[in-house]
């Protein structure tokens, strides 16, 4: 990744210690949430290089000012509060032997995501509960279990959610999932990233060096400028997105819309009609 002159004294040294503490209690507000170390990377990005409030609304993917290597030379040995190991990765479903009646139920929504740690992020901060909604690491699940599949198909309208990179391995993430359920009528959603929501974020993004191999078949609704971008090589990670903001967003796309709320005169309008014990007739 392009990046800005490397600190080697020490005051340079110092410097990014300091912009590495502010980042990891950024990345874990509010409430202490948990972040994986390249989370921890990208916020401390943001830290080194802030978005002036009036150039935050144009789109643009700016490069990185930090080499990653650099930071986990200045990192290495710190342990900031809300750090996940780099093994915190597991699975929201566990194995057959721990709940042997897991799979007899239905499964109305499932979330699939490319990166390991990512997926391990979600669960330490119980996305999964929250969401109702197991949390799964492509690295790791594809091709779905037999009796997950059964599940989905149980549930009936059940939808599989595809969290992934804006790369081109993550792009065809979501045909990818759609091939491992085979002829279950299951829908697949991409939640992203793709191009646009990269520079809509003015998130970090990186260039692959050398010749870029050509695309595979390209979603159907990626705009002709995000196909360039990628053509040119270009990609952002999921783990550029501040935690707080991939927390929210990852909740509401998987919960849906929340049912509208109903005040109180409303729920006394209801008992008048609900039957017995129902108000009398004035």
């Amino acid at each position: 990744m392009p990046t800005a002159t490397r600190s080697t004294n020490p005051v340079g040294r110092l410097l990014l210690e300091r912009a590495i503490t502010v980042a990891a209690r950024r990345a874990a507000a509010p409430g202490g949430l948990r972040f994986t170390e390249r989370q921890l990377y990208y916020e401390t990005c943001r830290v080194l290089r802030p978005t002036p409030a009036p150039v935050r609304r144009i789109p643009y993917s700016p490069a990185p000012p930090l080499r990653l290597s650099r930071f986990t030379e200045v990192l290495h040995g710190r342990e900031p509060a809300g750090l996940l190991p780099a093994a915190a990765a597991g699975r929201a479903l566990g194995g057959p032997s721990r709940e042997p009646d897991l799979y007899a139920y239905g499964l109305p929504r499932l979330l699939v995501c490319q990166d390991r740690a990512i997926a391990g992020m979600l669960l330490a901060n119980h996305v999964q509960l929250e969401a109702a909604c197991p949390v799964l690491s492509a690295e790791d699940d594809l091709p779905l279990d037999s009796r997950l599949v059964a599940a989905l198909e149980r549930a009936g309208d059940a939808v599989v959610h595809v969290l992934h990179d804006a790369g081109p391995a993550g792009i065809a993430l979501p045909a990818r999932v759609r091939e491992a359920l085979g002829p279950v009528p299951v829908r697949v959603v991409s939640l992203g990233l793709v191009p646009r929501h990269v520079q809509a974020l003015r998130l970090v993004s990186g260039r692959r060096p050398g010749p870029v191999p050509p695309l595979g078949p390209v979603p159907r609704g990626l705009r002709p400028s995000e196909v360039d971008w990628l053509a040119d090589g270009r990609f952002a990670e999921v783990a550029a997105v501040p935690p707080a903001r991939l927390l929210r967003a990852v909740l509401r796309l998987t919960r849906g819309p929340r049912p509208a709320r109903h005040s109180v005169w409303g729920e006394l309008r209801e008992l008048r009609t609900a039957g017995f014990l129902t108000w009398p007739d004035a």
